[in-house]
């Protein structure tokens, strides 16, 4: 069950650190692929939108795993 969890938390934290590099402050999501001169503060929308909430998501599941896998390492 310990290596489960361990192997679950890993793979969350890794997609947690994608998503949260591929968010940048103040520009469209086309500027990390390369797309140049957005300096626009609007709402997120669309794909950023989800990749937000996919980031909250995977941070919930993250400490939930953590606080399970220290729960089960006694």
């Amino acid at each position: 069950m310990n290596t489960i969890l361990m192997i679950a938390q890993i793979v969350v934290s890794c997609a947690l650190v994608v998503c949260v590099l591929i968010q940048q402050r103040g520009s469209a999501l086309g500027s990390a692929f390369g797309q140049e001169g957005s300096t626009f503060y609007g709402s997120r929308r669309g794909l950023q939108k989800k990749i937000l909430y996919l980031t909250i998501f995977l941070g919930i599941a993250f400490i939930a795993l953590s606080m399970l896998n220290l729960y089960f390492s006694k």
